[in-house]
């Protein structure tokens, strides 16, 4: 992959439709004014710059709603045919695979969308692509833990590390898609063993984000930690040097790559089943998965490209890779969520 400094789009992003014009044209004008109403649970600045070049590109205004995952999900799921959203957005496929089962996905034929994307990112059933990536990874001590000592998710639960590990809640949606990759991969009896490990390895009770497990590590209250790539990298990238000093605490590993390689998941995005500009929508997931957008991710928010020969400019980023992933379908997460969840309550986990 190359890796070269691009110009950042900087036209200002359109929330909301144009006002209606009260000249005798106003039909006229309505008719040329071309739109997509976009419902994103995404809340990253990258985004704004990524609606910004798509409109400058296609003359294609982004009307944005925001909200959370269940929240956005619920809000779509109550308009019914009434919805005026072209594009869900979502972070995380159980997340996604919620909003399929739903029904708020028109099924879409991806296979020149998104004919640069790998088939284990793309919904087999055609609703929903994914189009960027983030890996759920181990960070350890880069004073406390010797190289070598952890190399795999199934060692977080030896008992060697009682009491040094640091993780979030588990109802927090990346552990959830974690867990149901344990199940998908080594079934459920294994995995509720798996997270009853951990349970019993945790230096405190679950609390916080991914930010502040590598803090806990910097503090000495944990020596490894489960974490999402890119947070580290906000971490390392930071303007405040508490921050750079929490990253430099902390050494990052992709677990597994000598088998099953690092768990992944997406942000995802899919066309509405109601879709009342579902041209607009075709264009705009186009837009997602070309290389300008995906350069935009890379530098901006440190996710992984779903593209190959995205030429971007992120040092922190290009560091940890390459790095082998999980070829599974990010579909099963959702298919496993609902066993997953209740492991975690089985085994205590808060």
């Amino acid at each position: 992959m190359k890796f070269a400094s691009a110009v950042l789009a900087t036209a200002a992003l359109t929330l909301s439709a144009c006002s209606q014009p009260d000249s005798a044209t106003s039909d006229t004008i309505q008719s040329e004014q071309r739109v997509v109403n976009v419902f994103s649970a995404r809340h990253y600045r990258s985004d704004e710059h990524v609606y910004a070049a798509f409109t400058a590109a296609t003359g294609i205004d982004v009307n944005l709603i925001g909200a959370n995952g269940d929240q956005l999900i619920e809000r779509v799921r109550a308009d019914g045919e009434r919805s005026p959203a072209d594009v869900i957005i979502t972070v995380d496929a159980a997340r996604l695979h919620r909003a399929e089962e739903a029904g708020l996905f028109a099924r879409t034929d991806f296979s020149q969308l998104a004919a640069n994307v790998d088939d284990h990112l793309i919904d087999p059933d055609g609703y929903w692509v994914g189009f960027t990536m983030r890996a759920r990874v181990i960070a350890y001590s880069a004073d406390r833990v010797a190289e070598g000592d952890i190399t795999t998710y199934e060692q977080l639960a030896d008992p060697r590390w009682a009491g040094r590990v640091c993780i979030r809640e588990s109802g927090n949606a990346y552990n959830q898609s974690l867990m149901a990759t344990m199940v998908a991969k080594s079934g459920e009896e294994a995995a509720e063993a798996w997270a009853a490990g951990i349970v019993a390895n945790m230096a405190r009770p679950p609390q916080g984000g991914d930010r502040d497990q590598l803090r806990g590590i910097a503090a000495g209250i944990c020596d490894v930690a489960v974490v999402n790539h890119y947070y580290y990298a906000m971490l390392a990238n930071s303007g405040q040097e508490a921050d750079q000093d929490a990253a430099a605490a902390s050494v990052l590993l992709f677990p597994n790559q000598d088998d099953s390689g690092a768990h992944v998941n997406i942000s995802g995005v899919g066309i509405a089943a109601n879709a009342p500009h579902s041209a607009e929508a075709r264009e705009l997931v186009a837009f997602l998965l070309s290389a300008d957008a995906q350069r935009l991710f890379a530098e901006m928010t440190h996710e992984v490209p779903v593209i190959d020969g995205v030429e971007w400019d992120n040092a922190v980023l290009e560091a940890m890779l390459p790095f082998r992933e999980d070829q599974r379908n990010v579909s099963e997460l959702g298919d496993h969520n609902a066993t997953a969840q209740r492991i975690f309550d089985r085994v205590g986990w808060q």
